[in-house]
Order: structure tokens, then sequence, then C-alpha cells
């Protein structure tokens, strides 16, 4: 927790911050309200707690410029003058809490704890309230979006396990998303894609001097994530001395740059993902236990995508309109043929294969709608689907008449079976003279 304190009164605030410190509170100080303005503007805080009588900005004015121009923190009122008008007034601007003094420390650890769980809460009422509801056929997804609400609101670190390609970035975003850190950075590395000499002073910066060609410091991504959510893509390839170090920041919410000799603390959310089986590692003394079981406090297991075959349309879709915006082309929808190819394909390469295959089938698409020629897919894939005769004209003019028939001659839901626009029907109505 981080707290600022903004008194004029030295003595009061020094003593404030000093009790606070004890209980592990990461404290600032502001001697004046037109300081903390400009540490607020820097930094991020749980909650303030502010005087009421200081010299220019008041503490009346300093709640009502955080109502409308500051960021969303609570704030405890403190104040010599016990007056109820000034506290009436105090929690009409957005108030937490009103203490007057003096007062009890330990009381106004309870206020400043009771106001940053509740601000916590309204937040996580708010951002819950504003995110889509994710959209899944899977039963196996519905369980796993569940446990993501219920565990994003923690710090607790997350470890997201699966195949190459089934979504753990995405996921990790979306845990960030509905976290009370959503507001701060989320910052993703690749730990396989970097060269092991090179992890180190990306992860926890240098500095200046630190080696050959350092000239200058450099802040690392523990540092860029402060605030918000680190995510450590590929963790079964991190060095096991940089494990070791990985350790101990977790344990003691500092890091030390390369050449630094003080530790500076981190405000980090970790959540890692690995497609490797950690708890062989562990076994085979490749892979750190202590850290491993630090990191798995909460485990999410995604599972690959020819086991929820279910979601392909739904993610089909999703990557279509995605896509076609990204490529300028209006193409309208999925045929039922094409998806049913698409079903009938193991996806080895699961949902990054899946957005490669929408892609390219965008780009080699004629027509307003995807169907299976504009899919190039392994013949196992297609052994499933009945076999046809006759040139690819002769298909598509028997597939319209018979729809025709289907829907006794109506255009409309012969078109919406086709998964063509109305207009591209009567086109080919023409085209073949029925």
């Amino acid at each position: 927790m981080r707290v600022l304190i903004v008194d004029d009164e030295k003595n009061l605030r020094k003593s404030i911050a000093s009790y606070l410190t004890l209980e592990n509170i990461e404290v600032r100080e502001a001697e004046n309200g037109l300081s903390a303005q400009r540490l607020l503007e820097e930094e991020a805080f749980d909650c303030i707690v502010l005087d009421l009588k200081m010299p220019g900005i008041s503490g009346l004015d300093f709640l009502d410029w955080l109502r409308e121009k500051g960021p969303s923190i609570p704030a405890v009122m403190i104040s010599a003058f016990g007056n109820i008008d000034d506290a009436v007034k105090a929690m009409k601007l957005g108030a937490s809490d009103y203490l007057v003094k003096p007062f009890d420390p330990d009381e106004l650890l309870i206020r400043v704890n009771r106001a940053v769980a509740e601000n916590r809460m309204k937040r996580q009422a708010a951002l819950a309230a504003s995110l889509p509801h994710e959209e899944t056929e899977s039963r196996i997804m519905r369980d796993i979006y569940h446990l993501v609400d219920r565990a994003a609101p923690s710090d607790a670190t997350i470890l997201i396990t699966g195949e190459s390609g089934t979504g753990k970035e995405v996921l990790a975003k979306r845990i960030h998303e509905k976290s009370l850190r959503s507001e701060g950075p989320f910052i993703p590395i690749n730990l396989g894609g970097i060269p092991e000499n090179l992890v180190e002073s990306e992860l926890f910066g240098y500095e200046k001097g630190a080696f050959t060609g350092a000239e200058h410091r450099k802040e690392g991504m523990f540092e860029y994530a402060n605030g918000g959510t680190l995510f450590l893509d590929e963790i079964g390839d991190m060095p096991l001395h940089l494990q070791v170090k990985l350790l101990r920041v977790i344990q003691d919410r500092k890091i030390q740059r390369l050449g630094g000799a003080l530790g500076l603390p981190i405000d980090v959310r970790l959540i890692a993902a690995t497609n490797k089986d950690l708890a062989s590692m562990v076994a085979e003394k490749t892979f750190r236990e202590d850290l491993y079981y630090r990191l798995n406090v909460i485990h999410i297991e995604l599972p690959a995508l020819r086991d929820r075959k279910e979601d392909i349309p739904l993610l089909a879709g999703s990557l279509l309109k995605k896509l076609s915006i990204r490529s300028g082309k209006r193409i309208t929808g999925i045929t039922t043929d094409a998806l049913k190819l698409l079903e009938s394909y193991s996806f080895p390469g699961n949902i990054r294969e899946l957005e490669n295959l929408i892609e390219r089938a965008l780009i080699l698409c004629e027509g307003d709608t995807l169907t299976p020629r504009d899919f190039s897919l392994p013949e196992t894939a297609r052994k499933d689907l009945p076999e046809k005769q006759g040139t690819l004209a002769e298909l598509e003019r028997e597939a319209i008449r018979t729809a025709l028939l289907r829907n006794d001659g109506r255009k409309m839901e012969t078109a919406n079976e086709l998964g063509i626009s109305r207009r591209t029907l009567l086109n080919k109505i023409k085209e073949f003279g029925l």
C-alpha cells in the first residue's frame, strides 16, 4: 500500500509517516496542496491523509480538485478543529473519513485500511460493469472465466499454462483489465525470445558503467510495470541463476539494477506463463521448486483449441471481424461448410493458427463470404467432408438451386442460409439463369 501524507505541520507529518512505515506501508510526504498535486501527477497512491487547514490550497480546495481533475483516490481528512460543518463539507466533496487531532495512530491506520478496502470494492464493481462478458460455448472456458473473475482483484501471482497459441497473453491481459491495477501498465515480456545474457538487464535494468557499453542508466521491465502487471511469458526458459533473483524480488518486493547498490521498492503484480511442464522440470532440477510454488499460487490451464471446438465459430467470427477491419475488406461471414471444415481440423497451432488461416482466407477470398475453397488445410482436415463432383461453377449453381427450393424461393432466407448477401444471391441467380 502507498499513502500520501499532506500536512504543513512537519513534526506531525513525520510522526504519521514513521508510524505507517512500521506497518509496512510505503509513504510519501507533501507539505502543501501544490506539492501533493505534483506528486499525484507522477506517482500512484492508494490513499491520502489530508490536513484540512493549510496555507495556499486548503484541504477542502484540494478535495474539490481531486474530485474534478485528480485520480480516484480515497482521502482521510485530519484537522485540529472539530468543526461539524467542515466535516460535512469534506464528506460531501468525497472524503472517505474524518479525524480530529490529536488522534490515536492506530485509529488512523484503521481508517486508512477501511478507506482503501472500500475504494477497491467500488472500483472492482465499476470495472466488472464496464467490461463485456466473455462469449464461449465451452464449459472449460466458462470455468476459467469464473476463476479469472475471482482471482483478478487480488494481487496473487498467477501461472497460466497451455500449448503454444492457446491465448495465454490474451488471458493475462484480461486478468489485468479486471484487476484493481487496470489503470496501471500491462508489460509483457517473452523470456524465450531474449538472449540469455540480456535477460537480467531487460528485467531489472542497469546503472551507468555496470558493464562495457552501459553508457547511461536503463530502467528494466519491473520498473516500467510499477503500479501495474508484469507478464512473464515462457517462464520455463528463465536461466536458473536468474530464478534465484526473481524469487528474491517476489519475497522482498524490491529489485536491484545491475551495478546498483540499493534495493528499489516495486509494486507489481506478476503473471507467468509457459507451455512447458514446470512440475517435471522441478523434478529434473531444471526449475527451482521454491520459485514454482511462488508462481503457482493460482494456476490456470488453458485448453487446446481441439478440446473446445464448440468455440471455433465464435472465435472465427471474432477474428474475421478484427482482421476485416485491419485489411479493409468487407467480408460478411463464413459459410456453414467452411465452419464445418474448420471444426474437422485438429489445429496443432491452436488459436494463433486459426487467426493465420482466417487472415490468409481474407486475402484469397474473391466474394463477400469465406467458403471452403478460401482455406488451405491438410487433407486430413477434409476427410470427413462429403466428396462432390463437377466444376466449381456447377457445384455453386446446384447449392443455390437446392437452397432456393428449401426456402420456397425466398431470397433473404436463402442468402442467410448460404452466408452471402441478398445482392450477391441475385447476381448469382442471374448468372446461372435460375
